[in-house]
């Protein structure tokens, strides 16, 4: 049986050792969201960690990508640090609250990310592919929607993006390897 995804994170010493914390500035934030990237691809799963802090800077949510392990395509890091927050918060609406995240966020998490009301979102590196904040889409075609968040991107975003790089970089040769093996298999 799998366990629940909010749970395996909090049962991580990282978790257990920073929630609560106050975190002055962007890049330190940033940096504990790395650290929360770097478990998730410890875990197998594509390196995205993300944090909520309140309006006093204080760590209240925390989460990482877990899409593989609970087998369900809406646990990115950002939904999981906003469940986390909301339950410890008892509201679904997180307003003066603020994410860090290591990758631009999809368009099902800006959606989830507007709905909870966040006052700003912080990512590191830029998503040529599915980013929705100023790559694919930019945030500023939502100037219609009844609530808007503040998006400030490329915090740390070479190391970031480096994270990112080096998974997959060591996923692709792990699969060119496994392939090799089969050939030689084949030809035994």
């Amino acid at each position: 049986m799998l366990l629940q995804p909010a749970y395996r994170l909090q049962q991580t010493p990282l978790y257990r050792s920073v929630l609560g914390t106050v975190i002055d500035d962007d890049e330190a934030a940033m940096q504990l969201a790395l650290a929360l990237a770097d478990q998730a691809a410890e875990w197998q799963e594509v390196p995205v960690g993300a944090l909520v802090l309140d309006e006093r800077r204080e760590i209240i949510g925390m989460g990482l990508n877990q899409t593989i392990y609970v087998q369900d395509p809406t646990q990115h890091a950002e939904i999981a640090a906003l469940r986390d927050a909301a339950a410890r918060r008892g509201n679904y609406r997180l307003p003066n609250c603020q994410l860090f995240v290591t990758l631009e966020p999809c368009m099902m998490c800006m959606g989830a990310i507007l709905h909870a009301r966040l006052q700003r979102v912080v990512y590191g590196a830029s998503d040529p592919k599915t980013g929705v904040c100023h790559s694919v889409l930019k945030h500023e075609q939502y100037a219609s929607l009844n609530h808007h968040t503040e998006i400030i991107g490329g915090v740390l975003a070479e190391r970031c993006a480096q994270q990112l790089s080096a998974f997959f970089q060591a996923r692709r040769a792990e699969q060119k390897q496994k392939k090799l093996s089969i050939k030689n298999e084949i030809r035994s």
